[in-house]
């Protein structure tokens, strides 16, 4: 993590909400999503929650209208200026702080019910260090026993069919001739019409030689008039197995780790909980 990551975020704080048909209507799915799993795994007795991911707020949001009382912080302080004035639209309680998630005793103090970490946000701990050090940050804001939630695209199944696959590159130096093992090179188009005019959105991926982290190139083509304008957002992740969340869980003193998929829990994420 670090300056190519704030800038991602800065950079799409303005934008975030237009990956979605809807942006208001997903805080909602969303919010009866994870509502659902919270309770499920804590028997109904949270009450404070830290989102540390929070972006421009759509778990934030979603969960404080749920009735949680929520402080959000992010690694972004264009987002996090966003998150506020969506809240105010949505008359969500809140209140919010700049703060990197691997540091969170700097910039906090207390403890809480349940953390969150959602949106894939974990994959950016590139370096061996970030994720122990960012699963260490987190436990050390809930309370004993308290409920450790995270959500992260499906690399398992991303991966899978390309565990055997392999292409030639001609865009990776050195490479020429050579096989190599590459994931999904991005997502589908999707498009969008509403009272705003047609907008196209879709990623693009560029996949490291070992195979183990791909930059991210956001696109969004929107219509306005006779005119179609671009923007383009590129971040890097890692492609994070479970099993080595699971590892780095337990390694950071979790424990009662447990994976909720879409299918049963609602969410369109894979989902981690554990205990503090």
């Amino acid at each position: 993590m670090g300056e190519s990551v704030r800038e991602f975020y800065d950079g799409l704080a303005g934008e975030y909400h237009l990956m979605f048909a809807d942006w208001r209507q997903e805080i909602a799915r969303q919010g009866e999503a994870l509502d659902a799993l919270i309770r499920n795994r804590s028997e109904g007795v949270a009450v404070s929650l830290l989102d540390c991911a929070c972006g421009i707020g759509t778990q934030a949001i979603a969960l404080a209208l749920k009735g949680y009382r929520v402080h959000a912080t992010d690694f972004s302080a264009p987002a996090i200026e966003r998150a506020r004035r969506e809240a105010r639209s949505f008359g969500a309680a809140i209140t919010f702080g700049v703060a990197d998630f691997r540091a969170l005793d700097r910039t906090l103090t207390g403890h809480f019910d349940v953390v969150i970490c959602c949106d894939n946000a974990l994959s950016h701990c590139l370096g061996d260090e970030d994720l122990p050090q960012a699963l260490v940050s987190m436990r050390g804001r809930l309370r004993p026993g308290g409920l450790f939630l995270a959500s992260i695209r499906d690399y398992d199944r991303l991966l899978a069919g390309n565990a055997s696959a392999s292409a030639v590159d001609p865009g990776l130096p050195g490479l020429h001739g050579k096989e190599q093992t590459l994931g999904p090179r991005g997502t589908m188009p999707s498009v969008f019409d509403d009272a705003g005019g047609r907008r196209i959105a879709f990623q693009v991926w560029d996949w490291a030689s070992d195979g183990r982290s791909y930059a991210v190139h956001q696109y969004f083509i929107r219509e306005v008039g006779d005119e179609h304008r671009t923007s383009h957002h590129v971040s890097r992740f890692r492609a994070l197995r479970r099993v080595e969340l699971d590892e780095a869980l337990a390694g950071a003193g979790f424990r009662d780790i447990r994976w909720h998929f879409p299918g049963d829990s609602g969410f369109y994420q894979p989902v981690v909980t554990a205990r503090g």
